[in-house]
């Protein structure tokens, strides 16, 4: 099953266990582990379902390319980290 972890700086906002969530790709994987949790989906995601500007979202190690409609595919043995996206100069 698909495993997401949360940095350091997410943890800041909200407690952010690793969780274990079933989906073949990043909307319906974020769909399932957030089910218990509508306030850390709230601080991901946008009014729209949309992932938020400052955040970054990586499957295997890979950037997601859809911040929109997340549909990157997620296999069971991947490994997802959620970051909040730095930003500045």
């Amino acid at each position: 099953m698909p495993t997401i972890r949360f940095t350091g700086h997410m943890a800041r906002h909200r407690p952010t266990p690793m969780l274990e969530a079933k989906g073949a790709d990043v909307r319906s994987l974020l769909a399932d582990a957030f089910k218990a949790d509508a306030f850390l989906a709230g601080y991901i995601l946008d009014e729209q379902g949309r992932l938020r500007k400052h955040v970054n979202i990586f499957v295997d190690g890979e950037m997601i390319e859809d911040r929109v409609r997340l549909s990157d595919a997620v296999k069971p043995s991947s490994e997802i980290y959620i970051m909040q996206a730095l930003s500045g100069g």
